[in-house]
């Protein structure tokens, strides 16, 4: 029996290696790509003629934003995430003017309620670990952090009701904050659309104990959105002051499966902090300001971050049996089994839960955004399509044609993955290498931009 040696070896001696490995590298090393066959053209628009042809095998990436299923493709993600942030933060680009940053905007995190004490690992301000619950010292890897003191007395299914509610309960937010600017403006709510607009996007990261808490850039701007400047009465210190009342105020009410009422609302961690260009390298200044330059990163690394391997599903549960065989902690299975218990009941038919079991629960995207916050993941997409066509065309002396040409693409779908695990390993090393050369690239570009900052 050959050994995974033997195959990587017979692999890469292969005749068409070369070639394979050339279409593994037009997908960045994509864990579970795409194989399409058939053929790809480009046409004069008013004659017909075939100005070039490529036809055979391709690969095309999987576009799973999880980096627990495919860290290639949830760089793309990433990188699309930060642009699509970034130009809501600091405009110039992308439709959004520079202006603003002139504008009220805070960054806001809401968090989950308690369902029952957990095992944590926190310090004091001094640096000090301060004992858990259970009477020990926990660091911050230990694997009991998050989980319940006492799972029998743990509100497992308040805990999964909430999360299914999470999304629901974030546009009631939204919602209540419009109105609570508006009485801080001395508005009626309909004035409010005729003078301001709430713009904001927003990503979800799963916490320790399997609940999501939200991360938020929100921006108070004029009625047309980025383009029109916001309302003289407009202020960071009203508009912090109506998100603490907002979320204080929002809830949606839900029921046990008893009937007994349930309400959906924020836990008591809210935290506002005032968005500032300071242009900082660091997340925060010292005096506890955000730095809009490294803000869309951070968010970005959360809209991948999902909830990894050691806390849920990477893929959706399609029966009793992946649940009992699941690699996750007893905590997270219970969260698991909760769901696909509810979602067995009629009364939560509309929540879908064993659609959302392996996400424990929580039903919505992990990065959202309003409408008029920036550009959208499809303008950033159809982006760097055209820019990708412009190199195809320069490449093959067609550039001067750009306008007349029309792009044939007719493929097939042939399957998903790699043949076997010679080929998942190979590709999982070329996706590390150019994994590493784009960070390199990227840390000689800040090292310059940080010189010549300094020189002028």
């Amino acid at each position: 029996m050959h050994t995974l040696e033997d195959r990587l070896a017979a692999r890469v001696q292969a005749l068409d290696y070369d070639t394979w490995r050339a279409k593994v590298h037009a997908v960045n090393g994509c864990a579970r790509p795409i194989r399409l066959s058939g053929a790809h053209q480009l046409q004069d628009a008013t004659t017909g003629q075939v100005l070039h042809h490529h036809g055979g095998d391709i690969f095309a990436p999987c576009g799973n934003r999880r980096e627990s299923v495919c860290p290639s493709c949830s760089d793309r993600y990433a990188a699309d995430a930060f642009h699509l942030i970034r130009a809501g933060l600091i405009g110039g680009h992308k439709g959004v003017p520079e202006t603003v940053t002139d504008r009220p905007r805070a960054f806001v995190t809401l968090t989950a309620p308690s369902f029952g004490h957990v095992h944590h690992a926190r310090t004091s301000a001094r640096g000090k670990r301060i004992p858990c619950g259970c009477g020990e010292f926990h660091h911050d890897a230990d694997t009991r952090v998050g989980t319940p003191l006492d799972p029998e007395t743990y509100d497992y299914t308040g805990s999964v009701l909430w999360q299914a509610h999470a999304g629901a309960l974030w546009q009631r937010f939204t919602t209540r904050l419009r109105r609570e600017i508006a009485k801080r403006a001395g508005l009626k709510v309909r004035e409010f659309t005729e003078q301001a607009r709430l713009s904001y996007s927003k990503v979800a990261e799963y916490q320790r104990r399997g609940l999501v808490h939200f991360h938020a850039v929100v921006r108070l701007d004029g009625p047309e959105g980025a383009t029109s400047p916001a309302p003289a009465w407009a202020h960071p210190d009203l508009l912090d002051d109506a998100v603490y009342a907002a979320a204080g105020a929002a809830y949606v009410s839900a029921h046990y499966p008893d009937g007994t009422p349930f309400t959906v609302v924020w836990g008591e961690q809210v935290d506002v902090r005032r968005i500032e260009p300071i242009g900082a390298a660091e997340l925060e200044d010292d005096a506890g300001r955000i730095s809009e330059g490294r803000l869309a990163a951070y968010i970005a690394k959360y809209a991948t971050k999902g909830t990894g391997k050691s806390e849920a599903a990477d893929r959706p549960i399609r029966s009793q049996l992946d649940i009992d065989f699941l690699k996750v902690s007893e905590h997270h299975r219970r969260m698991i089994q909760t769901a696909w218990n509810l979602g067995d009941l009629s009364a939560y038919e509309d929540l879908n839960l064993r659609r959302w079991a392996h996400m424990l629960g929580f039903r919505g995207h992990f990065l959202t955004k309003s409408r008029a916050y920036s550009t959208t993941f499809k303008d950033i997409r159809g982006d760097r399509r055209r820019y990708r066509l412009e190199e195809t065309l320069e490449r093959l002396g067609l550039a001067d044609r750009a306008d007349s040409i029309a792009v044939i693409n007719a493929w097939d779908f042939d399957g998903a993955g790699y043949r076997d695990d010679a080929e998942r390993e190979l590709a999982a090393g070329i996706a590390e290498r150019i994994r590493d050369d784009r960070k390199l690239k990227y840390s000689k570009e800040n090292d310059h931009g940080q010189e010549t900052a300094q020189r002028g």
